[in-house]
């Protein structure tokens, strides 16, 4: 890989802006292809720190299986009462997976994206690349206007954390926030190598809980359950828009509109995704972009959630057959899979709460006490 401070203006194949785990992902697999590739990220060899999971039957075959950390393979789920979901569900090596995403023969040039047109980018230093195509995998800027999904996490030694069984979502009440306060809920996953990460997480607000309110809750929740800290363990803060992408055909990831807006996960779709948009195939037939709006329509529903109703909306979702929580958690095109699920959950949620759910998912103003629901993955 061959690496600049700044361009020489030669033509590529395609032209990537942002190297997080969706643009490096795409740029592996049109190097893949025998495309030229150029890509532009300020900071091309900055290490990811985060922590990224995804259900197993999301991946793609041409992913590097030591890319996988930890494997679960039926996480537990808590509304108000336990669900086990029938799915396997991966936990990433976060430096492998950057690694197994090779970019031999790439220029891979350190400086900013400022301007982008279908096929040409100017630099923060002034210099213009061209291209047969130019990606947007930046990402999405942060925004008051925007839904947000927060977290914070600890890394514990996984035998402090004896009894507490992988957990896709907690939103049991121990963790100390006043019952008419936004929720949050308990993320538990392995990380391989004998580490456990507890995560505190805002699921999506607008405004979403600070670190601050998260980082209480937990320690406040772990100390319920008689786990040990010491505070010198290793931290994970998350903080992320949910929506504000743009699908379309020079953008991708979550600045492409493939995060999904009710979980926050955009790392498995996007390595799903990467092969096709590499061979220039369009990322967004009519299906997903019925189904992207459906999303965003549940994401209203999300917002509009009186707290109590949070874990009790959430006990209807995973009580769900697994096919239908596999179509909404994952299916990107699946319109049809995703309308039945919205449909079943729809029909299976309390009055009251189906009246609500209807009426932010349709943009009915209803009169709400809450300031935002905390109501995600991928991880």
């Amino acid at each position: 890989m061959a690496v600049r401070d700044s361009p020489g203006g030669g033509s590529a194949d395609v032209i990537v802006c942002g190297l997080g785990p969706a643009g490096r992902a795409l740029a592996h697999r049109c190097l893949a292809r025998g495309l030229s590739v150029t890509a532009v990220d300020p900071v091309p060899d900055r290490l990811w720190s985060a922590t990224y999971a995804a259900w197993g039957d999301e991946l793609p075959g041409w992913l590097d299986p030591a890319a996988i950390a930890a494997t679960v393979e039926q996480p537990m789920a808590w509304g108000t009462r336990a669900h086990r979901i029938d799915r396997r569900y991966v936990v990433f090596d976060t430096a492998r997976l950057q690694t197994s995403l090779k970019l031999a023969g790439a220029e891979v040039i350190a400086d900013r994206a400022v301007q982008l047109t279908p096929e040409t980018v100017t630099l923060a230093s002034g210099r213009t690349l061209t291209a047969q195509r130019v990606i947007d995998a930046r990402g999405i800027a942060r925004s008051p206007a925007l839904a947000e999904q927060t977290a914070y996490g600890l890394v514990l030694d996984e035998r402090q954390c004896a009894g507490i069984e992988p957990l896709f979502m907690d939103w049991r009440t121990d963790n100390g926030a006043p019952a008419d306060a936004p929720r949050s809920f308990l993320y538990a996953v392995p990380l391989g190598g004998g580490a456990m990460l507890l995560e505190e997480t805002c699921l999506v607000g607008r405004p979403a809980l600070d670190g601050t309110a998260l980082r209480d809750r937990l320690h406040h929740r772990l100390r319920s359950r008689g786990i040990e800290f010491t505070g010198d363990e290793r931290i994970e803060r998350v903080r992320f828009p949910v929506e504000g992408g743009r699908p379309g055909r020079h953008t991708f990831g979550a600045a492409g509109g493939f995060a999904h807006p009710a979980t926050g996960y955009s790392v498995a779709a996007s390595l799903a995704a990467a092969d096709m948009v590499a061979a220039g195939t369009p990322a967004w037939p009519i299906s997903a972009r019925a189904v992207y709006r459906l999303r965003a329509a549940g994401l209203r529903a999300l917002l509009a959630l009186p707290p109590a109703d949070v874990p009790v909306f959430f006990d209807a979702f995973f009580a769900l057959p697994a096919d239908s929580q596999r179509a909404y958690l994952s299916g990107r095109t699946d319109l049809s899979g995703t309308v039945t699920a919205m449909r079943r959950l729809f029909t299976t949620l309390p009055p009251p709460l189906r009246r609500r759910v209807a009426a932010a998912t349709l943009w009915i103003p209803i009169r709400s006490r809450i300031r935002m629901p905390s109501a995600i993955m991928e991880v």
